[in-house]
């Protein structure tokens, strides 16, 4: 039985990263009715827009769907008592401990899976009492642990030490990725570069293209001396911040223009190393579906070697 099936409801384990600005209902509920499990942002800060999503989702879909709170960036405790009364059943947790998360998201019946990026911070979530966790390797875009680890070896490094549900974030946008994941003890997989560069997702059409143009080595890690690191795609803007160490204040003040305008210099475009292995928007549907197929197909091979002790 797939753990994280039965916790999250959705009818494949796949599922859309949270995304600020981008994981909102729009692309959420394409997700969701593609059989995956959509997931609505908050760490944009617009509490009230992400609370209206939150409620937009239940009129667009009525498939289940997840939110995510990110520790470090909630205000106050606005977004985190609304979920408990709104009836959202799943919510991974981020950025910082989720200790005095979980007992109100508990009491309120909600499953919990934290995103980690080491050893510890899983040890120390699954004692907090999650229900599973999202384990987040370096490949990924967006906000990432300076101290790289990659989601090969860190999936086997946190599976040595816990049995809980993990759902493997990090350099996975197809079937290979997903099998070879499942492989290492994942029961579910994220994705979200492969997200943004959907039909359904809201943003540019730069950006989109930015990403499918993008070679495997076409992002780059910055601001590992401070707070937050990323990683996000080359561009002449990022090649300088790379170059300087550190991100200047103003990185993402223009982020809005990059996301929805198509300036790629404005600001950073976030995007995983999969960006290397994206070559075509495709609706959310034909992506999940091609995902489950490919899978399927890796599955059976690699179980026809078992069952004959063979390598071919």
């Amino acid at each position: 039985m797939n753990r994280f099936l039965a916790h999250s409801g959705a009818r494949y384990p796949i599922v859309q990263a949270p995304m600020g600005w981008i994981a909102r209902s729009a692309l959420a509920s394409a997700v969701c009715a593609a059989g995956g499990l959509g997931i609505i942002e908050t760490s944009s800060g617009e509490t009230a827009i992400c609370q209206a999503e939150i409620l937009k989702m239940k009129a667009l879909t009525s498939a289940p769907f997840g939110v995510n709170l990110p520790i470090r960036f909630l205000k106050d405790d606005a977004m985190l008592t609304f979920i408990c009364a709104s009836g959202v059943t799943f919510v991974t947790t981020s950025a910082g401990s989720p200790a005095k998360f979980i007992a109100p998201l508990k009491a309120a019946g909600i499953t919990v899976y934290h995103a980690v990026p080491t050893v510890d911070a899983a040890l120390k979530s699954v004692a907090a009492g999650v229900d599973g966790l999202v384990v987040e390797g370096s490949e990924g875009g967006g906000f990432k642990n300076p101290e790289e680890v990659s989601t090969l070896v860190l999936l086997q490094a946190i599976r040595r030490v816990t049995d809980v549900p993990m759902v493997a974030a990090g350099g996975i946008c197809d079937g290979k990725g997903m099998a070879a994941a499942f492989a290492l003890g994942a029961e579910a997989v994220q994705m979200g570069t492969r997200f943004v560069s959907c039909a359904e997702s809201p943003v540019h059409e730069n950006y989109k293209q930015a990403i499918l143009d993008a070679k495997e080595t076409g992002t780059l890690v910055l601001n590992k001396k401070s707070s937050p690191c990323i990683r996000a795609l080359k561009t002449g803007r990022t090649a300088a911040i790379h170059e300087a160490g550190l991100m200047p204040a103003d990185t993402f003040a223009r982020l809005h223009d990059l996301y929805f305008g198509g300036d790629m210099e404005a600001a950073v475009g976030l995007a995983g190393e999969t960006a290397g292995l994206i070559d075509e928007v495709r609706s959310a549907r034909a992506i999940i579906a091609d995902m489950v197929a490919e899978f399927h197909a890796i599955a059976g091979r690699m179980g026809a070697m078992a069952t004959a002790a063979d390598f071919g």
